[in-house]
C-alpha cells in the first residue's frame, strides 16, 4: 500500500472573503437565499469598457494596522489576510495575539493577478513623472510579497509555492498540499487563492468580449458571458494523525484530488468534456469513491458558450442517471480566478456540513443535458462527498472531492 493511500488530509480550518460578505457566514447566508454580488465597479476605472459591472468586495477590517499601514498593502493582501486568519484561528493556530502558534508553516497559494494594482499605480506613476514611491509599488505588485505579508502578519516563516494555473490554480494549490501531507513531506500546510479585481485583466477580457453585458447565466442556453469578481479563500489542510495530536476538530478531508490538461486550444475546452471527465475520474479513483458518492457538485461554470457545453457533456458522462445536485456559483460571488478553486472548494465543504445546497441563479433556459440537476433555492440534502471543479487558461482541469470521513 502506498504511502499517499496512508494518510489521510483532514481539513482543520478555513475561511473566506468574497464579494457576498466579509467572510464564510455572511458569504454563505447570502449564497445560499440566491442573491448575486453583481454592482457598478468603483475599485478600478471602467470607462470605455463593454461592461462595467463586477463582483466587488468590501474589505474587512485588519486588527493591529494602523492607516498608513493598510495603505502599503494591495488589495489583493487586504482580502487574503482576512481569510487565512480565519483559517488559522478555526484550526487552533493562533494565539490570543492573533500570531501563529507555528513558527514555521509550509504554504501552497494560487493567483493570477497577484497584487496588479500596485504594478498600474506604478505604470501611472511613469506616466506622470512620479518618481517617489516607484520602486515600493513594483515590490508590492508581485505575488510573493503578499506570501510575505501573509507571513509577517501571522508572524511564521517556510516554504511557499505560488501555483499560477490561471482558473484551475486554486485547485491545483489544494491538490498539491495535499500530495505534500500524503506524501509526510508536511504535516500542516496553509493553502488557497487570492484574487483583486484590477484594470489589466478587467479590461482584457472586456476586451476578449468574455465579460456578460447583463447577469451572468451559468448553463443556461441564453449565457452571454462571465462576470469577474474578486475574494479570497484559504484552508489548513493537515495529517488526520496531526489533527488528533493536536486534539482539533475535523471539519472534513480532502479525499481526492485529480489533474489533468488538453493542449487543443489557449483558450477554448475540447468541447466534449472529455479532459474534465478524466480529471473527474481521477479524482473519484484517488478518493476510492463510486461517482454516486458525490450529492453535491460545485461546477467551474463561468457562463461562456464553450465552457458550460463542454462541462455539461462531461458531467452527464461521469455521472450519468444518478448525476448528483449541480450548480456554479460564480453567477453569484463572480469568477475569482486564481481564487476560485480556493472559494468553490470551502463552499463544497460548508455545503456538506450544512447539507445546503447553493441554488443556480439567473436560470431562463437550462441546458438540456444538465436541466435536471440543476440545484433550485431551498434544497437540503444529506451527503457523502462534495466535487468542485475548475477549467483554466492553457487547457488545465482540475476536481476536488470533500468528505465526511
Amino acid at each position: 500500500m502506498s504511502v499517499k493511500s496512508q494518510r489521510k488530509v483532514a481539513i482543520t480550518g478555513f475561511g473566506c472573503v468574497t464579494a457576498l460578505g466579509k467572510n464564510l457566514t455572511e458569504t454563505w447566508d447570502r449564497l445560499y437565499q440566491g442573491h448575486s454580488a453583481r454592482v457598478p465597479l468603483t475599485v478600478i476605472e471602467t470607462e470605455g469598457c463593454r461592461v462595467r459591472e463586477g463582483a466587488q468586495a468590501e474589505l474587512p477590517n485588519l486588527k493591529n494596522l494602523i492607516e498608513k499601514e493598510l495603505r502599503r498593502l494591495s488589495r489583493a493582501s487586504r482580502l487574503g489576510l482576512p481569510a487565512v486568519g480565519d483559517a488559522l484561528e478555526q484550526a487552533n493556530l493562533l494565539d490570543l495575539d492573533g500570531r501563529s502558534k507555528l513558527p514555521r508553516l509550509e504554504m501552497c497559494v494560487s493567483t493570477t493577478a497577484c497584487g496588479m494594482e500596485k504594478g498600474e499605480e506604478f505604470l501611472r506613476g511613469v506616466w506622470s513623472g512620479q518618481r517617489e514611491g516607484q520602486a515600493a509599488r513594483v515590490r508590492h505588485y508581485q505575488a510573493q510579497h503578499q506570501i510575505r505579508e501573509i507571513q509577517q502578519y501571522f508572524g511564521f516563516v517556510g516554504p511557499s509555492m505560488i501555483v499560477a494555473n490561471a482558473c484551475a490554480g486554486g485547485g491545483n494549490a489544494i491538490g498539491h498540499a495535499s500530495d505534500l501531507i500524503r506524501s509526510g513531506l508536511a504535516d500542516i500546510v496553509l493553502t488557497g487563492g487570492y484574487e483583486a479585481l484590477c484594470g489589466l485583466v478587467f479590461t482584457g477580457f472586456d476586451c476578449l468580449l468574455s465579460l456578460a453585458p447583463e447577469a451572468c447565466r451559468p448553463f443556461d442556453q441564453g449565457r452571454s458571458g462571465l462576470m469577474l469578481g474578486e475574494g479570497a479563500g484559504f484552508l489548513v489542510l493537515e495529517s488526520e494523525e496531526s489533527a488528533v495530536r493536536r486534539g482539533v476538530k475535523i471539519a472534513g478531508f480532502l479525499a481526492g484530488y485529480g489533474h489533468c490538461t488538453d493542449v487543443r486550444h489557449l483558450t477554448q475546452p475540447t468541447q466534449n468534456g472529455e479532459m474534465l471527465e478524466r480529471a473527474m475520474q481521477m479524482a473519484l479513483q484517488d478518493a476510492a469513491m463510486s461517482a454516486d458518492c458525490i450529492g453535491y457538485v460545485n461546477a467551474h461554470g463561468t457562463g461562456t458558450p464553450l465552457n458550460d457545453s463542454a462541462e455539461a457533456a462531461a458531467f452527464t458522462r461521469v455521472f450519468g442517471e444518478t448525476m448528483t445536485r449541480l450548480s456554479s456559483t460564480k453567477a453569484a460571488l463572480g469568477h475569482t480566478l486564481g481564487a476560485a478553486g480556493a472559494i468553490e472548494a470551502i463552499l463544497c465543504l460548508q455545503a456538506l456540513q450544512s447539507g445546503q445546497i447553493p441554488p443556480q441563479i439567473n436560470l431562463q433556459n437550462p441546458e438540456p443535458l444538465v436541466a435536471n440537476f440543476l440545484a433550485t433555492r431551498n434544497e437540503l440534502i444529506e451527503m457523502e462527498a462534495a466535487m468542485s471543479v475548475n477549467l483554466g487558461f492553457g487547457g488545465s482541469n482540475a476536481a476536488l472531492i470533500i468528505s465526511r470521513s
